[in-house]
C-alpha cells in the first residue's frame, strides 16, 4: 500500500502503523489524508493478514492538529454538511475495522485529530500531547463526531466543557477524565502502542472482531445490548478457535488460534 498522505508499515506479526506525514500542517487532515485513510483503511480491511492498527502523526509536535481550516470560509449549509458527512463516514470505517486500532497521540490531538482518536478503539498518549475540540473559536462545531462520541467517552458534562469552551487538555487530564488509556513518556509512544497491539493480536482472531461488534452495540438500551452480545457469543462458540481455546485451557498450553 502507498500513499502520497500516510506511511504504512506492516511487521511480520501483520501490526500495521500507519503515519500521518504531513509535519509542516502538524499533519492537518486535508481532502487527500481523508482519502487516504478511507482507501487504506478499506485495503487492510480486506488483508486478513493485517491483526492490527497503529496511527500516529510525523514528528514530534502533532498528532493531527486538526481538519483542513483553509476549507471552512468558503462552505454553506449544503457543502459544510457534505464535508462533515464524508469525515463522519471515514472515521465511522476506523471505528468499524474488525480488528483493534490504537491512536498512538503524539503531540497536538484537536478538532479532527481528536476526533480521529475517539473513532480509534484505544488511546495511548505521550506526556506532550493535547487535546481539544476548539472549532467553537471557528464559529463552527465538531463536525467529524466531536459531538457524539466525547460525551459516550466522558460523560456529557465533561465534553459540553470542553466543546463550548475550545480549550486545550493535556494528556494527564485526558487520562483522568477517561478519554485516554494509558500517557507514557514521548520515547516510548510507539513502543507502548504496538506491545499493547501485540497483545490483543495474540488472541482469537474472530474473538476479537465479535468483541469490537459487541462494544459497537453498548449504547443501546442493555437488554438490546444483552440480545446482540447473546448472538455473537453464540457465533464465537461455533468457532473452531472457541474449541482451541478451551482445549489448550485444559491442557495448560498456549493455544494456536487459526481465525476460523
Amino acid at each position: 500500500m502507498s500513499f502520497s498522505t500516510l506511511d504504512v508499515d506492516c511487521d511480520d506479526d501483520g501490526l500495521v502503523t500507519v503515519t500521518i506525514n504531513r509535519p509542516d500542517s502538524l499533519n492537518a487532515l486535508n481532502a487527500q489524508v481523508m482519502d487516504d485513510l478511507d482507501l487504506c483503511f478499506a485495503d487492510m480491511e480486506a488483508d486478513s493478514s493485517v491483526r492490527g492498527v497503529v496511527i500516529t502523526g510525523s514528528g514530534s509536535k502533532a498528532f493531527v492538529a486538526g481538519a483542513d481550516i483553509t476549507r471552512f470560509a468558503s462552505l454553506d449549509a449544503e457543502s459544510g454538511e457534505a464535508f462533515a458527512l464524508k469525515g463522519q463516514r471515514i472515521f465511522h470505517r476506523i471505528e468499524n475495522f474488525s480488528r483493534a486500532v490504537i491512536a498512538a497521540v503524539n503531540g497536538f490531538a484537536l478538532g479532527g485529530g481528536c476526533e480521529l482518536a475517539m473513532a480509534c478503539h484505544i488511546r495511548i498518549a505521550s506526556e506532550t500531547a493535547r487535546f481539544g475540540q476548539p472549532e467553537v473559536n471557528l464559529g463552527i462545531l465538531p463536525g467529524y463526531g466531536g459531538s457524539q462520541r466525547l460525551p459516550r467517552l466522558v460523560g456529557k458534562g465533561i465534553a459540553a466543557e470542553m466543546i463550548l469552551s475550545g480549550e486545550m487538555i493535556s494528556a494527564r487530564r485526558a487520562y483522568e477524565i477517561g478519554l485516554v488509556n494509558l500517557v507514557v513518556p514521548a520515547d516510548e509512544l510507539l513502543d507502548a502502542a504496538l506491545a499493547k497491539l501485540k497483545t490483543i493480536a495474540a488472541k482469537a482472531p474472530l474473538a476479537i472482531a465479535y468483541s469490537l461488534e459487541a462494544l459497537r452495540f453498548s449504547d443501546l438500551p442493555l437488554e438490546e445490548g444483552l440480545r446482540k452480545e447473546a448472538e455473537l457469543f453464540g457465533k464465537a462458540c461455533a468457532t473452531e478457535d472457541s474449541v482451541e481455546g478451551a482445549t489448550a485451557f485444559l491442557e495448560k498450553r498456549a493455544p494456536s488460534f487459526k481465525g476460523r
